[in-house]
C-alpha cells in the first residue's frame, strides 16, 4: 500500500514509499482521520486485524504499517473525524465474520471504546460501511445488508457513551 496526495487534482500527485510489504501485512482500502496535525489511516487487512499507519507531516510520509486491536474479517471499514475532535469508526467486530457492525469511538486514534451495534442479526451480513458528519453534527451512516439492501442509520454522536470493554467482550 501507498498514499498519493496532491495540491492540484488537475495536475500533479506525488506518493509515498510502500508502507508495507506485500506479504508483511497486506491491506486495502484505507480511510484517513485526522488527530490535530497528525493524520492517520485505518485500512482492512486479511490478518483478523485492522491496521494503521500515522504521517506527522501531513501525508508526505508515512509510519509502517501495523495491526491494531481492533478485530477485522477481511471487511471494508469507514471513519470519520468528528466535528468534537472524536473519531467514528464503523465496522465489524469480529475476526472472521461480517456481523455485527460495530461503531467505535476514539478520542485519539490509538485507545477505542465501544459506541453502538449498529446491527447484529443471525446469520447475516454487514458490509461496505460509509460514514459522514451533516452539518446538523448527526452523523449519517450507510451498509449493506446481505449485499442485498443498503440500510441508512442517523446517530446523534453526543449522545454515544464510548465505554471502555476488555478484549473479547465487546457487545454483540
Amino acid at each position: 500500500m501507498h498514499m498519493e496526495r496532491t495540491r492540484n487534482p488537475l495536475k500533479e500527485w506525488t506518493r509515498t514509499k510502500e508502507l508495507n510489504q506485500a506479504m508483511d501485512i497486506p491491506s486495502i482500502q484505507p480511510t484517513i482521520l485526522e488527530h490535530g496535525k497528525n493524520l492517520q489511516i485505518l485500512c482492512r487487512t486479511k490478518q483478523g486485524r485492522i491496521a494503521e499507519s500515522w504521517s506527522g507531516d501531513q501525508g508526505f510520509t508515512w509510519s509502517r504499517l501495523m495491526k491494531t486491536e481492533l478485530p477485522n474479517p477481511n471487511s471494508a471499514i469507514d471513519a470519520v473525524t468528528l466535528r468534537d475532535g472524536q473519531s467514528l469508526l464503523v465496522y465489524n467486530h469480529s475476526d472472521s465474520e461480517r456481523s455485527p457492525m460495530n461503531v467505535a469511538l476514539s478520542p485519539d486514534g490509538k485507545r477505542w471504546f465501544a459506541g453502538a451495534v449498529l446491527d447484529n442479526e443471525v446469520g447475516q451480513e454487514f458490509s461496505y460501511p460509509a460514514v459522514i458528519q451533516s452539518s446538523d453534527r448527526l452523523v449519517h451512516i450507510t451498509y449493506t445488508w446481505n449485499r442485498q439492501r443498503i440500510r441508512h442509520v442517523v446517530i446523534d454522536p453526543a449522545k454515544l457513551k464510548g465505554r471502555e470493554i476488555p478484549e473479547g467482550q465487546w457487545p454483540r
